[in-house]
């Protein structure tokens, strides 16, 4: 299980822990690191290291703090998340989608999608700081539901109270909340909602459906009154297990389109990169009518922009066509796989910033174009025409 655990860990990389080993350095003594951490494992005289706080800047200001744990404690902790999931994997719910098996952030947003054309009203959760606040006790009581292995728990609890250690060498003891970035994190995540949220929306509002990845969840009601009392339940039941809904974050949402009637302070949400608001979309039988729909995110496509924007593709004249291409494509081909799911033809205003770029550079490549904007957008699209699969985004209809 030790060996299986640091093969998965290594297939997911990562950075370096407190002790600065990366997987790479901990692979130069790899059998004598295992062994270790078997032998401390099977004797319950493992301790995990504390864990390296790292900030990541949020999209909306302020910083979330990841918790990167060592190599080795990531091992660790992937051998009881392997001993944990086949035993609660069957048991939680199906529309329960983030850090599944078989289970996509994209599948969600199609369910989603579904549900929103049957149903009038959304609830727009959001969990202020839920990874931060879980309580230990809770966590621990819905692991010890699903395992009898003492050192299962021992260990997890030893895990949810490591201290987090700062850049500057400054520790912060842990009493509540379990560390992003950890790999045992979803999992604990998971089976904490799974009875917190879930099982309990499912017995207390049988007739109302959601979608959860994570804490990133949306709630289907059939009216505005339905909507808020939903809501208002929510937040009771989250604030009994010290958990709060950010204020400014959660709202109700009326999923307006042609059909319906009326309007509402909210008629449009984000999730999971998708925004879902009133669109013109076309039906199956190519008529186009004006419904509520997904496609990709106005904070997702600005984080496009501004990353299309910092290649300064434009200033790489030593570079070929050829070279750059290499450099973008599987950036872009992660883009388009998942926010060209719903709706590409928004996806694809942004994505055509690229071509602005390419003739920038081809004005500075060649000097025969340099003084022409309009020639330089016909010699574009000539290699397009005779290379349409050179760029990924020329392969699916962006082309200059």
């Amino acid at each position: 299980m030790v060996w299986e655990a640091y093969e998965k860990v290594k297939a997911n990389q990562g950075a370096a822990g407190v002790d600065e080993e990366s997987i790479s350095d901990f692979e130069v003594d790899l059998k004598d690191n295992l062994y270790k951490l078997w032998n401390r494992m099977s004797s319950g005289s493992y301790f995990p290291a504390p864990v390296r706080a790292v900030e990541i800047p949020k999209k909306a200001g302020g910083v979330r703090i990841l918790g990167v744990p060592t190599v080795a404690d990531r091992v660790a902790q992937t051998v009881v998340a392997m001993y944990l999931e086949p035993e609660v994997e069957p048991l939680f719910h199906p529309d329960s989608y983030g850090y599944r098996p078989g289970r996509s952030a994209l599948d969600a947003v199609a369910s989603c999608r579904v549900r929103c054309q049957k149903m009038g009203w959304v609830i727009d959760l959001d969990i202020r700081a839920f990874f931060d606040s879980l309580d230990h006790d809770l966590v621990l009581r819905t692991v010890s539901k699903h395992t009898g292995l003492a050192w299962v728990l021992l260990y997890v609890k030893r895990w949810l109270t490591a201290p987090l250690q700062h850049a500057d060498g400054t520790m912060s003891a842990r009493d509540r909340g379990t560390p992003q970035g950890s790999a045992i994190s979803p999992l604990l995540a998971n089976l904490f909602l799974h009875y917190a949220f879930d099982m309990w929306l499912s017995w207390e509002f049988p007739d109302v459906s959601f979608e959860r990845y994570a804490d990133d969840a949306v709630v289907h009601c059939v009216s505005r009154f339905q909507a808020q009392r939903v809501l208002d339940a929510i937040s009771q039941r989250l604030a009994g297990l010290g958990l709060e809904l950010h204020p400014d974050k959660t709202c109700i949402v009326y999923c307006k389109d042609a059909r319906r009637r009326g309007d509402h302070d909210h008629t449009s949400f984000d999730f999971l990169g998708y925004t879902f608001r009133r669109r013109a979309v076309r039906s199956k039988a190519g008529e186009v009518f004006d419904g509520f729909a997904p496609a990709v995110s106005d904070s997702a496509a600005k984080a496009m922009r501004q990353q299309i924007r910092r290649w300064r593709l434009h200033h790489r004249s030593e570079s070929s066509l050829v070279d750059l291409a290499k450099q973008i494509n599987p950036i872009v081909r992660g883009w388009i796989n998942y926010h060209g799911r719903f709706y590409r033809s928004w996806l694809a205003r942004s994505l055509a910033r690229i071509n602005d770029y390419l003739v920038r550079w081809a004005r500075r490549k060649y000097k025969r174009l340099d003084n022409h904007p309009s020639r330089s957008w016909r010699w574009l699209e000539g290699v397009a025409r005779l290379a349409p699969a050179l760029f990924a985004h020329w392969k699916i209809g962006v082309l200059p």
